[in-house]
């Protein structure tokens, strides 16, 4: 693989990230007049006719999907719509870096999955770096101490979510596009948004609401789309460490927007995550080579 291409796909994944963050940024200062349903359902309204064109234009409204995959779609549809509603929840009342830090054990919880679900072979200094990285999400969550929030658990249910969302994304086949899941997991999420808005008192949008709506779904969007410019340019386990400039992306925003800055022990936690991830990804990439489990 060309160093170009790797140097390519590792600015795609920052970007996404970038775009995920600002997302996520522009929710939650939705969340400060509006319920998480409300705001889900409307994003889901604007996001919607987005990724439809996007199917239509790429011909694929009509691909056929072979049933083994469906099962695995509609698993993936259901944990990404729990990862949505878990997270939002958690978005609404934590700061966004401490959100964002404990997510980053996600590459930990798939390789632990995919050892214990699908039988690939992890060896002791990947499981060693799990364990430690979930050390690092404790100290984030710090349970039991003043500051601890229980939203800090809808976080870590966010992260289970995602996890096995990723592990039935391994198992769909390549024939199945992108952009159509992206869209049947956006209608799906729209859907439940729609289902809850009956519990929620309705706000009446000002401007400034539909403004940060829509940028909101456009960042959204994006995300969607350089996620699948990252994973297929380049290598892999070059491109895959760099999910984690999300953290610097929401320490960034968090700063600015919401004037949130991340104590230390918070940074330490995600010090720790960050580097048993990347050295996950490291060992994987030597598992990869060598043929063995490592």
């Amino acid at each position: 693989m060309l160093p170009a291409e790797n140097l390519k796909g590792a600015i795609f994944m920052s970007i996404n990230m970038l775009a995920f963050v600002v997302n996520d940024a522009f929710m939650k200062f939705l969340f400060i007049d509006i319920s998480i349903y409300q705001a889900i359902f409307l994003r889901g309204i604007i996001t919607i006719p987005m990724l439809a064109l996007i199917v239509i234009y790429r011909n694929q409204i009509k691909v056929s999907v072979d049933k083994a995959d469906w099962k695995y779609i509609w698993l993936r549809v259901a944990a990404e719509v729990g990862a949505a509603v878990f997270f939002l929840s958690a978005l609404a009342q934590i700061p966004l870096a401490n959100v964002t830090a404990i997510l980053q054990a996600v590459p930990l919880t798939v390789t632990m999955a995919a050892a214990l679900f699908l039988r690939e072979k992890v060896g002791w200094r990947r499981w060693l770096a799990i364990i430690i990285g979930f050390m690092g999400v404790t100290i984030i969550v710090r349970p039991g101490v003043d500051g601890f929030s229980i939203y800090s658990f809808y976080a870590i249910a966010a992260v289970f979510c995602v996890t096995i969302r990723d592990i039935a994304t391994r198992k769909l086949s390549n024939d199945v596009p992108t952009s159509l899941v992206a869209l049947i997991t956006g209608v799906a999420i729209t859907i439940y948004g729609a289902i809850m808005l009956p519990s929620v008192v309705w706000v009446t949008l000002t401007s400034t609401h539909w403004v940060l709506l829509t940028l909101a779904a456009i960042a959204i969007v994006f995300g969607y789309f350089f996620s699948v410019l990252a994973m297929r340019t380049g290598e892999t386990s070059f491109i895959a460490p760099f999910r984690y400039t999300a953290m610097i992306w929401a320490i960034g925003l968090g700063i600015i927007i919401f004037n949130d800055w991340p104590d230390n022990m918070t940074v330490l936690g995600t010090l720790i995550v960050v580097v048993t991830g990347i050295y996950s990804f490291h060992r994987e990439k030597i598992r990869r080579d060598s043929g063995q489990g490592i």
